[in-house]
């Protein structure tokens, strides 16, 4: 229906070709290129006149596009290349490699040759020519006459450094911001397909396309990220590829982390923070305490976040907080000095950030010395003062237990002769106890020299410097005191044994003219006993006992005896008041007996075997009987 020699997308129709054909090379200059020692491969591109031959047999060059009839027997596809050393051809379809049977040949010339051509052999076929030195690769459509054929390719491809990049629609773009992105839409198809480009499913204005279905995508943003589409359409339908477009962002420093704040409001008071950076930050701590370390970074997509120790990755014992962000050191002292690094990567790039970890130590300083223990003369020393210091500042000693003091050695001072000075011996005894005494001492003027001799001087040489000390003083002058007893009282208190009781008298503190005054001014000395044992008449008694009453039953659990207990004078046996015996514990006045059970027709006692009696006939009794004598 439709000629062959139509210009379809960009390509050229054609049968077998003519004689008067030219080939030119894409990447080489044939007129100097083949004589070159090393070549990289070239594939030759056809440059002619469409012709129309027979449709049986269908031979063409690659830059065509080839438009199987009804008739068509075969369809070869011819493929040349230069280069040094002579490349090697291999043919893909759709991005696959061409698996080759009983109608899919590889000819001795690396052409391709499909016998019987069928719709499924539709596609786009790539010649593929490879040396040490490089490739090249140049594709053409085999299709029918109707719905139009897109190239499409699954690949993925990620740019990083370049500052543009083209791809097959279909093609899956990860690509750094401000990079070109073209996509390429290769259409075939009778009658030729119009092209129209999508974003997100939102037909893209004029603006954005380039010639033969090339899209361009410039100056690339996070904006431009999205779905990008194709869509090829004739008289005979339509068909739509899609290429996904994801902008890039490498990992980059930021200058504070909202994450690191958060942690730290809820951490101990005593947590050290820190961020890492490219350069490398410096942390130091004490022993003991604990640190949160940041890495502040961001990028699209999200960095993965890596912590190393030393080159090496952590073992020791850390949490890792906010994804990975923050490395959370519980005691630092379980590592030595070293670098921290926070490896952020995602597939734009990798950045490494760094911090570097000191750990203070405890030391001893001797940098101060005590006072001079002396002003002058030969014995004036000053000792270093040993002091524990963290970073400079002084903390308790307790933390420098561990590390070795230092020795100290004492350090000679104001070793010069002394001025004249009175010296004075210690005061002798008081003369007297109490009342008003004397003590006296010896005062002399004398002037002790660097090397320890005392050089007696006038009286004068002292007085020029200071005052005479008094060599005699008053002592002991507080009144003279002694306890004073009162006469023993009767021996009338209360009985404590046989015949033994107590008797009391007061004691009082007053000064040898009889004057009264508080027992503290004679604390000083024993104070008499105020209280004595002493023997009376009075407490010769004991307690005296009567015999048993009978008991009140023979058997059962309700039978006691009673006897009478008196407080009686061992001399007259009268009685007399029971607290003159309470020195020695009171008898029992009455006991139970005869707790023994009864025995059917036990006769009881008296009024027990009226009662008993009573119960058997059904009268009242007021009274009880024994359990079980009844």
């Amino acid at each position: 229906e439709y000629p062959f020699h139509r210009h379809v997308s960009g390509f050229t129709s054609s049968l077998r070709t003519s004689s008067a054909e030219t080939f030119l090379p894409t990447s080489v200059d044939l007129a100097n290129g083949l004589h070159r020692p090393h070549q990289k491969p070239a594939i030759l591109r056809k440059i002619s006149a469409a012709q129309q031959l027979s449709a049986s047999e269908v031979v063409t060059h690659l830059g065509q596009t080839v438009v199987l009839a009804s008739g068509t027997l075969s369809v070869l596809l011819h493929c040349e290349a230069v280069g040094n050393p002579k490349p090697t051809i291999s043919w893909a379809k759709n991005g696959e490699e061409v698996k080759y049977n009983d109608r899919m040949l590889l000819q001795p010339d690396d052409s391709l040759q499909i016998l019987a051509p069928v719709e499924a052999d539709v596609g786009f076929y790539a010649c593929n020519a490879s040396n040490a030195l490089g490739s090249d690769s140049v594709s053409i459509a085999v299709t029918l006459a109707g719905k139009p054929l897109i190239k499409a390719s699954k690949a993925t491809v990620i740019n990083t450094e370049s500052p543009a990049v083209t791809v097959d629609i279909g093609s899956m773009v990860k690509t750094i911001q401000q990079a070109n992105v073209t996509i390429n839409c290769q259409v075939a198809g009778v009658p030729e397909a119009k092209v129209t480009w999508f974003k997100n499913k939102v037909k893209l204005s004029s603006a954005h396309h380039l010639h033969d279905g090339l899209l361009l995508i410039a100056n690339v943003s996070l904006s431009d990220q999205g779905l990008y589409s194709c869509k090829a359409a004739n008289l005979h339908g339509e068909v739509t590829e899609s290429s996904q477009l994801l902008v890039l962002e490498p990992p980059r420093p930021l200058p504070y982390l909202e994450d690191l704040t958060a942690v730290l409001a809820s951490a101990e008071p005593s947590t050290h923070s820190v961020l890492t950076s490219p350069s490398g930050t410096k942390l130091t701590v004490s022993p003991g305490r604990s640190a949160l370390i940041g890495c502040a970074v961001d990028g699209h997509p999200t960095p993965n976040i890596t912590w190393l120790y030393s080159g090496e990755p952590l073992s020791l014992q850390h949490h890792l907080l906010a994804d990975g962000r923050i490395l959370q050191i519980l005691n630092v002292s379980d590592f030595t000095d070293g670098e921290f690094s926070c490896l952020a990567q995602n597939e734009a790039g990798l950045l490494t950030q760094k911090m570097s970890l000191a750990i203070q130590e405890y030391q001893w300083s001797v940098d101060k010395l005590t006072a001079c223990s002396a002003s002058c003369g030969h014995k004036g020393v000053q000792l270093p003062q040993l002091r524990c210091l963290l970073d400079g500042a002084e903390v308790n000693v307790s933390y420098c237990r561990e590390t070795p003091k230092p020795s100290l050695q004492p350090i000679a001072c104001n070793r010069r002769d002394c001025p004249s000075r009175w010296m004075v011996t210690s005061w002798s005894p008081c003369t007297r106890s109490c009342g008003g005494g004397v003590q006296m001492r010896r005062v002399t003027c004398q002037r002790l020299t660097a090397k320890g001799s005392s050089v007696p001087m006038s009286n004068e040489a002292c007085a020029q410097v200071s005052k005479r000390p008094v060599d005699t003083q008053n002592c002991n002058r507080q009144p003279c005191v002694e306890w004073v007893a009162s006469s023993w009282g009767q021996c009338n208190g209360p009985c404590i044994g046989p015949r033994l009781a107590v008797q009391h008298r007061q004691i009082f503190c007053q000064t040898k003219d009889g004057t009264s005054v508080s027992s503290d001014q004679c604390s000083a000395l024993p104070r008499p006993l105020s209280t004595q044992n002493c023997w009376t008449d009075v407490c010769g008694v004991h307690w005296r006992v009567s015999l048993w009453t009978v008991c009140t039953a023979t058997c059962g659990n309700y039978g006691f005896q009673s006897r009478r207990v008196d407080c009686v004078h061992v001399r007259t046996n009268k009685p007399v008041m029971e607290h003159h015996c309470s020195w020695r514990p009171r008898p029992a006045n009455w006991q139970r007996c005869n707790i023994t059970p009864c025995e059917n027709g036990t006769l009881l006692r008296g009024g027990e075997a009226e009662r008993c009696r009573g119960r058997r006939e059904g009268r009242v009794i007021s009274q009880k009987c024994s359990t079980g004598s009844c």
